[in-house]
């Protein structure tokens, strides 16, 4: 006749339980660890493009708050670097609010920067409509809702007089 068994006998020790306890703690804290990692590098990488951004507006304030009127007289490598500025912008502002999405006063630094772009990024949409698109969809919902709340609008793309 067999002898009942333990629980204990059917999982094993109590000390064999104990150690797959902890490594499965000890998994799952690598987990976090990687993720925390994984985190504090895109912030890191975020910082250091806003930072390149914000030392090219430095090098170049007649891009950095353009009369965008001069700019489209200008010779067209200029006209180039401009936008070229622009796309580092909102490039620098996609990685930064993607990696500080809690953090509302990266969106804040950016929504201040665009507008001093939105005619460039209209004249630009209109001219040429596969331009937005290189940007993420975030991205574009952001430029376009700007436009609208600043009334730039095809085809003469002027700001709204506030």
């Amino acid at each position: 006749m067999a002898r009942p068994v333990a629980f204990w006998q059917k999982f094993g020790t109590l000390a064999q339980m104990a150690q797959a306890t902890v490594a499965l703690l000890g998994f799952v804290a690598i987990l976090f660890q990687i993720n925390e990692i994984r985190s504090n590098n895109r912030e890191a990488g975020a910082r250091q493009v806003y930072l390149g951004y914000t030392d090219l507006a430095f090098k170049n304030p007649q891009f950095s708050a353009p009369d965008y009127d001069v700019i489209k007289k200008r010779p067209v490598n200029e006209q180039v670097q401009y936008e070229s500025f622009v796309s580092y912008f909102l490039y620098s502002c996609e990685e930064a609010i993607a990696a500080f999405a809690d953090k509302r006063e990266w969106q804040a630094s950016c929504d201040h920067d665009l507008k001093n772009h939105l005619r460039f990024l209209c004249d630009k949409d209109v001219g040429d409509p596969t331009y937005l698109a290189t940007y993420a969809t975030q991205t574009q919902q952001w430029i376009k809702a700007s436009m609208v709340q600043a009334g730039v609008t095809p085809p003469g793309c002027q700001l709204r007089k506030s």
